[in-house]
């Protein structure tokens, strides 16, 4: 499987990097385990996680994931794998994570520690925060909001602690997830005129159905050198065609409604039809040609791939194999413009 640069670092990360945020809801420590042999098997060297996981949180389960990440991992040569793992943003309510997650000092350094006795290593390769301690629309939302502004840990705190991670050997290079360009931005000026890690990678949605990155963050990121890890590149399943067949068919969306939002909107049903409709004429899967585009893009460093169960990660997998055609490339744009953005 091809490697690429991590941004501005010497990370080569595989083009297909496994997300494991069902490992411990949707999957088993032995499941974990056989989605893990399967990725490294077809050439993938980079898992990612979080302290959060797995989804849907929960106070019972918070944390699992890296557990079972951690015990498959430990018999595994460490120094042939990147591994990758976030700390929890605040102001999503989960009470659990040390009484209210936040990114200061206190709560960095607690977060890591947790997180590298779960995953039984003495060094995560990436350290990523999952969303910004300051308020910024995401997950569903798109206008900024003034009113809902709160006290924030200054950035350049955040950037000198996630440094001092580094600096002691617990972290290798420091991303961001579901960020904005002022984000990105304000994170590397600290960094260039302080002498303070870079920022590699931004894990943000790209799929389909949200190509809202090309804007504002891709110009960003091209000049800061970050490459994008693209996370729900199959937008939580729907890309999958499976909910076009049968809207009700188990899955995380009808598991989980409260992940909905973002696929509830106007045009999406519309658009997933046109989608479908081009993989159909071009031989593929709608999941064949949804992978292929995240995966065919200039700022897409990986692809965070997730699955429930073998079968899915296998056909997820196969997907580096495919290549889009220019005509297909064209009949994608011409959807994107009839039904540009539907599920931000």
């Amino acid at each position: 499987m091809k490697k690429n640069q991590l941004g501005s670092g010497d990370l080569e990360v595989s083009e297909i990097c496994l997300g494991t945020m069902t490992f411990g809801e949707q999957n088993s420590e032995s499941d974990a385990h056989a989605q893990l042999d399967m990725a490294i098997d077809y050439g993938v060297n980079f898992i990612d996680t979080a302290e959060m996981y797995p989804v849907a949180p929960r106070a019972e389960t918070q944390g699992r994931t890296e557990s079972y990440v951690g015990s498959w991992l430990k018999d595994r040569p460490r120094d042939k794998l990147i591994l990758a793992t976030k700390i929890t943003g605040p102001s999503r309510g989960f009470e659990w994570i040390r009484g209210g997650p936040r990114i200061t000092v206190e709560h960095i350094n607690e977060a890591i520690d947790a997180s590298l006795k779960r995953l039984q290593t003495d060094y995560v390769d990436l350290y990523q925060i999952h969303w910004p301690d300051r308020y910024v629309p995401m997950f569903g939302a798109t206008s900024y909001d003034i009113t809902q502004e709160h006290e924030t840990t200054p950035i350049v705190e955040q950037l000198q602690a996630l440094a001092a991670l580094v600096d002691a050997g617990k972290v290798r290079y420091i991303g961001l997830s579901n960020e904005t360009p002022y984000g990105v931005s304000t994170f590397n000026q600290y960094a260039k005129t302080l002498g303070l890690p870079h920022i590699v990678s931004i894990q943000n949605a790209y799929h389909l159905l949200n190509r809202t990155f090309e804007a504002g963050l891709a110009e960003t990121c091209r000049h800061e050198q970050v490459g994008l890890l693209a996370y729900s590149p199959l937008a939580f399943g729907h890309l999958s065609g499976k909910y076009l067949e049968n809207p009700q068919t188990q899955g995380r969306v009808t598991q989980f409604p409260q992940f909905t939002q973002r696929y509830s909107k106007v045009n999406v049903p519309e658009a997933l039809q046109a989608y479908a409709d081009v993989a159909a004429d071009a031989g593929l899967t709608l999941t064949q040609l949804a992978l292929a585009f995240v995966r065919s893009r200039w700022f897409t460093a990986s692809t965070i791939i997730g699955a429930t169960n073998l079968e899915q990660l296998k056909e997820n997998l196969g997907s580096v194999s495919v290549v889009l055609s220019d005509e297909t490339l064209h009949r994608i744009e011409t959807v994107h413009q009839q039904y540009p953005n539907p599920a931000p």
